[in-house]
């Protein structure tokens, strides 16, 4: 048999099954996404519907099971690609988010080793608070000498990523 002849065969009903399956357990993932989250992927309306719907059952009864049925029911006739891609960053799969978050991190613990950094930081984001981050700096740094609960560390690196977040797309990442 030729791979043509192969394509010609119909798909077998194990197979569809499968793949009916693997789309429902997508769906479920979408509802269990923030509904923020939901808004920023790009699904078709009457599925956005279905889900906000399915957010808003609480219990695992029936009717729920009958709801998360009609979302994959609607998710067969679109491409699932563009949704497993953002279902895969959300969850932070993706190889960009992941050397995002490293390279987030590693610029925080050289903040936090030599002062110095702020002014690589300084020319790289050009709108920087430095004194904010000057102080949230010191903040990090006290915390740590007292062993207290990082609270000021994660506040840091919440403040990194939003500098990330809001640059032009062309900065330097050489930090």
């Amino acid at each position: 048999m030729t791979e043509h002849d192969e394509d010609a065969l119909p798909i077998s009903k194990t197979r569809r099954k499968k793949d009916m399956e693997e789309l429902q357990s997508l769906g479920e993932e979408l509802v269990e996404l923030p509904a923020d989250r939901v808004k920023k992927i790009d699904i078709p309306e009457e599925l956005r519907d279905a889900v906000k719907e399915a957010q808003r059952m609480p219990r695992q009864d029936e009717a729920r099971r009958r709801q998360m049925q009609y979302i994959g029911k609607l998710m067969r006739g679109l491409d699932a690609t563009p949704i497993r891609e953002a279902l895969a960053d959300a969850r932070g799969e993706s190889a960009e988010q992941t050397a995002k978050l490293h390279r987030l991190e590693k610029l925080r613990a050289d903040l936090l080793a030599d002062e110095k950094v702020l002014h690589q930081i300084a020319t790289q984001y050009p709108s920087v608070d430095l004194q904010y981050l000057r102080s949230l700096r010191r903040s990090v740094l006290k915390e740590q000498e007292q062993n207290k609960p990082p609270k000021n560390f994660r506040v840091l690196f919440q403040f990194l990523k939003g500098l990330e977040n809001n640059a032009p797309e062309n900065h330097d990442e050489s930090l």
